[in-house]
């Protein structure tokens, strides 16, 4: 390795919205981050319910009354004889 190129690692205290704090290496000192282990929903296993309309349910809402054009036989093509 290089001299006098890598960035210091500091041991530091990464420290989460919920008040949970964990030490952690790093290259920066003071760490805050949103969500950690402790509160999120895959490792605590509970689930936020959202009141909150899906995708494909807003999407069959907003196209519910609009059938979509007829589609016109295709022709064929003749081919020209040699």
């Amino acid at each position: 390795m290089k001299e006098k190129i890598h960035p210091k690692y500091h041991k530091t205290t990464a420290v989460c919205a919920c008040g949970a704090k964990f030490i952690v290496g790093s290259t920066k000192e003071n760490l805050r981050v949103d969500i950690c282990s402790a509160c999120h929903p895959l490792f605590t296993g509970k689930q936020k319910l959202l009141d909150i309309e899906g995708r494909v349910q807003k999407f069959k809402k907003r196209y519910a009354g609009v059938t979509p054009p007829k589609k016109k036989p295709a022709k064929k093509k003749k081919r020209k004889k040699k």
